[in-house]
């Protein structure tokens, strides 16, 4: 064996060129860290949230608005689906994309239209 050989065999790993020089030295910047799991779970509850919104509005018997605002989370449900890639929609994402965004904005327009021809209620 050559002097070489036997000095890169004995000699620490070189460090790699993202660490920097040791713990507190400077760290350039490497590829986009993942998000945690939690957050694609995140357009879900708000969607979830305005629907629960919209049923204590109408279980108060405001039953033209508690529809209307059903059917804005409904629409904020489509938006979401149609803006968000898919490991970002969790629990939103059902059938394929498009599936899922007519599905939703035809319900909000169903749900629109209910709440347009719903006769007022009298006190």
């Amino acid at each position: 064996m050559s002097r070489e050989a036997v000095e890169e065999a004995v000699a620490p790993e070189a460090q790699a060129p993202d660490e920097g020089p040791g713990p507190g030295g400077p760290r350039r910047p490497g590829p986009a860290e993942e998000p945690p799991g939690w957050l694609a779970q995140v357009p879900y509850f708000l969607v979830l949230a305005t629907m629960s919104a919209g049923i204590v509005v109408v279980a108060a018997a405001y039953f033209k608005r508690g529809p209307a605002i059903i059917a804005g989370a409904l629409l904020l449900a489509a938006a979401f689906r149609f803006l968000l890639p898919p490991e970002r929609i969790g629990m939103l994402a059902v059938r394929s994309r498009w599936v899922d965004i007519v599905t939703v904005t035809t319900l909000a327009v169903l749900l629109i239209v209910l709440a347009w021809v719903a006769p007022q209620l009298s006190a």
